[in-house]
């Protein structure tokens, strides 16, 4: 795969990683000015890593999140996106535990994937109108997935990201994002992803905070310390994309 970096002109000492995974039919240039993650960085200093999809690799320049080939531990695209973070940290100087993940729709999916293969490399991780680990296996599994997510128990869904590598803790804390109207990726998929981190994390259903923010809903599961694990964002009346403001 190609990517895209940006390193802005005043970076912290020992600067977070942001590393942000676009959706099908799109571009990181495109993804970047549209999301508005270049002027996020230049304010905070932290640095960009854009993964991109290649024509040859999937014609929808959609991130393989689907193939068994490339979404696992050190296989396929997978791999060549920690390779591409492993990079950053040695040329940038970026700090090894500030590493943040993003990504909306397949990009969202493939979010999915890497927090679950390689959760020791994540401080936390942003699926944005995507879908669970361990939702799809082929193309017409990932259709299907897309327009419902399947009835699978909060144990079975959480034992597809312990089984994703062997790591035990702790684990990436997680921010979820859905539209109310998306009629793209069902919003089913959020409940699916809110589930099986739930399970990861050995959280109760029932949230520790709830409230409307501009008329949207946002859930907040704590640890024992009262730190937040999991956020749970729902935008109503949004279609499939990334919210924005």
């Amino acid at each position: 795969m190609r990517a895209k970096i940006y390193v802005p002109d005043q970076i912290a000492e020992k600067p977070a990683l942001v590393v942000v995974l676009h959706g099908c039919t799109q571009n990181a240039a495109g993804y970047d000015c549209g999301s508005g993650w270049s002027q996020l960085a230049d304010e905070h200093g932290f640095l960009l890593l854009f993964p991109e999809q290649r024509r040859a690799n999937n014609p929808n320049l959609c991130f393989n999140w689907f193939s068994p080939a490339d979404n696992a531990r050190d296989r396929g695209e997978a791999l060549s996106i920690r390779e591409m973070i492993m990079a950053m940290v040695d040329t940038h100087g970026a700090d090894p535990s500030r590493t943040f993940m993003t990504g909306l729709s397949a990009g969202g999916a493939m979010t999915s994937v890497m927090l679950a293969s390689y959760p020791e490399l994540f401080a936390g991780g942003a699926i944005i109108a995507g879908l669970p680990h361990g939702s799809a296996s082929n193309i017409p599994q990932a259709l299907e997935a897309m327009r419902e997510a399947g009835a699978f128990s909060t144990k079975d869904l959480g034992d597809r990201v312990r089984r994703a590598s062997n790591h035990d803790g702790p684990w990436p804390r997680i921010s979820i994002w859905h539209g109310s109207a998306d009629a793209t990726v069902s919003s089913t998929n959020a409940d699916a992803i809110l589930a099986q981190w739930l399970s990861v994390h050995g959280l109760e259903p029932a949230p520790d905070a709830s409230e409307q923010i501009a008329g949207h809903r946002r859930r907040v599961w704590n640890d024992a310390a009262g730190r937040p694990l999991i956020e749970d964002y729902r935008i109503a009346n949004m279609g499939h994309g990334t919210p924005l403001a």
